[in-house]
């Protein structure tokens, strides 16, 4: 089995900044991607963005040039900066990852979430 762990939630003002971490354990052949989603009271999932083992980047419209994706393969884990956070961006972010657990089996994994709520 895979465990997925996210931190670094919290609440933070407008404009203010916050580093989301997830790191993934358990059975692991070898990780395909990494990535977070986030949803909003009401709303569905939502990408915010992933990255790929080959170095892919993709981010939603609404993050880019604010937010930044990276990892530690070392770690296993996958990090989110979040820079110049905005009201809307308030919600329970997923961590997500798609993981080779043998040679020929893969599935996608998801974390309980962490809640980012920006408000003043």
């Amino acid at each position: 089995q895979v465990q997925l762990v996210e931190s670094g939630g919290g609440l933070v003002q407008p404009g203010g900044s916050l580093k989301l971490s997830c790191a993934a354990s358990g059975s692991i052949f070898r990780i395909i991607s990494m990535g977070w989603y986030r949803q909003a009271p009401g709303n569905e999932r939502e990408l915010v963005a992933t990255l790929n083992s080959g170095g892919g980047y993709n981010y939603a419209d609404s993050v880019k040039g604010r937010f930044t994706i990276s990892r530690d393969n070392a770690k296993n884990t996958v990090y989110l900066q979040m820079n110049s956070l905005k009201p809307e961006d308030t919600a329970a972010y997923y961590c997500n990852a798609r993981i080779y657990t043998t040679i020929q089996q893969w599935d996608d994994y998801w974390g309980r979430g962490t809640q980012v709520t920006v408000s003043s």
